[in-house]
């Protein structure tokens, strides 16, 4: 097996899907047994380093100076929904948004709130549960040539991964960010004509012939094979390949959505919906503000309020948005005082997330946080139901169960209960 696989490697020089490695669980590779919902894809906007509610979503302009912060809220296209005043653009497409203002768990640190996150589970040292990009590429599969879970600019952490799924459901990294002057996807761009390209690709089917055909239950080289296919396949499609190309867009377009970070990757993330991505998990900014955060909040806030606006509308004006669910959320949320560095730190208790489109209804909050943000008050929003209800509206049915390793059977997400209050 070790000598096929670096062969194989070798002779394609591809790594486009470069992460996969060798864990996979006893299942079929091909298992998209689940039917698509109203949402058809997911762009899932992660901010990592735990935003402050009362910096953005929940501000609480009654509160005492201690805990109300040293922002202004602002109001927004929806009578009573208020936002912070560096989501001007954001306040405007209010109407298309559901604001969860009651998001809870129990894991102050970084890394169990992000496995949280990008997992609908707890951490486990007895599993490694698989992403939600991974899970509904398993359940759902690809569109179009284009890989079915990709993470823009590069997968964020390690709970992004594939858990306890094989690797081919693995997600497509970038390599480098939409948002450089030289962007280029990695290994996108190969330097063969397309005779080469086709020889190459009939060696690879030669040598599945010798290695998978032949012996059906090496799961790891079937993952490998896998990963090698959807590799030609996109290489091979030039629609494909565009959706990738940013200069494909209008100058007045990359203008409105911002030549900056988040502007770069969110519109990048539009193109690859159009072009029939499932889940596209992008980050934006660090939000771990201890100190100052007045400061950080100012300094990272615009590019994504102009961004993400500019997403909506784009996906709205195109007729998108109807079918895709975006989402934004953190790993938790912060203090409800401010602390003696004028910042706030880890609070999970209570947070806030943003969810449109794919099905879910616009103009309204759900659930609320306390008057100082120390608390859910009504109606508390855990992970798991969270998760539940965006693989609903993908129509996967969250209480499937998947088989990890040892024929154990998981289910893709344990006692969550869909918000049905949210959906259209």
């Amino acid at each position: 097996m070790f000598d096929a696989y670096i062969g194989r490697r070798n002779f394609l020089k591809l790594s486009t899907l470069g992460f996969i490695g060798t864990n996979t669980a006893k299942s079929e590779l091909k298992h998209y047994d689940s039917s698509e919902g109203t949402a058809k894809s997911v762009i899932f906007i992660y901010l990592p380093g735990g935003i402050a509610a009362q910096e953005s979503f929940d501000p609480k302009p009654l509160s005492p100076s201690e805990y109300r912060g040293p922002m202004q809220s602002i109001e927004t296209n929806v009578p009573g929904i208020l936002l912070n005043e560096k989501l001007s653009k954001t306040a405007k497409i209010a109407d298309k948004l559901t604001i969860i203002r009651s998001m809870t768990h129990g894991e102050a640190a970084h890394e169990r709130g992000t496995h949280n996150v990008f997992t609908g589970y707890k951490p486990s040292p007895a599993v490694q549960y698989p992403s939600m990009g991974a899970v509904v590429t398993h359940e759902l599969g690809s569109r179009n040539d284009i890989p079915a879970y990709i993470c823009v600019p590069n997968q964020p952490n390690e709970y992004a991964g594939t858990g306890y799924l094989s690797t081919a459901y693995g997600g497509f990294s970038l390599g480098s960010d939409p948002a450089s002057d030289n962007f280029k996807v990695r290994d996108l761009n190969i330097s063969v004509d397309q005779s080469r390209f086709a020889t190459r690709r009939h060696v690879l089917e030669v040598v599945n012939k010798k290695f998978v055909n032949d012996n059906p239950s090496a799961d790891n080289i079937k993952a490998m094979n896998t990963f090698y296919e959807k590799a030609y396949d996109l290489i091979g499609n030039s629609e494909a390949r565009d959706a990738f190309k940013l200069e494909k867009e209008t100058p007045e377009l990359r203008d409105k959505y911002g030549r900056n970070t988040a502007g770069a990757r969110m519109l990048l993330a539009r193109r690859l919906v159009e072009a029939g991505a499932r889940f596209i998990t992008l980050t934006y900014g660090g939000w771990d503000m201890h100190d100052n955060i007045l400061s950080g909040i100012n300094n990272q806030m615009p590019a994504f309020d102009q961004g993400f606006a500019a997403l909506i509308e784009d996906l709205s004006e195109r007729g998108l948005l109807d079918s895709t669910l975006v989402c934004v959320i953190s790993e938790f949320g912060r203090t409800p005082k401010i602390n003696n560095t004028a910042g706030r730190d880890h609070w999970p208790k209570v947070f806030s997330s943003v969810l449109s489109g794919g099905g879910i209804k616009g103009g309204i909050t759900y659930g609320t946080s306390d008057s100082t943000a120390s608390d859910p008050d009504e109606n508390p929003v855990e992970i798991p139901h969270w998760a539940s209800t965006i693989y609903h509206q993908l129509g996967i049915n969250a209480d499937k169960e998947l088989m990890a390793p040892g024929e154990r059977p998981i289910e893709i997400v344990d006692f969550g209960k869909v918000i049905y209050d949210i959906i259209i």
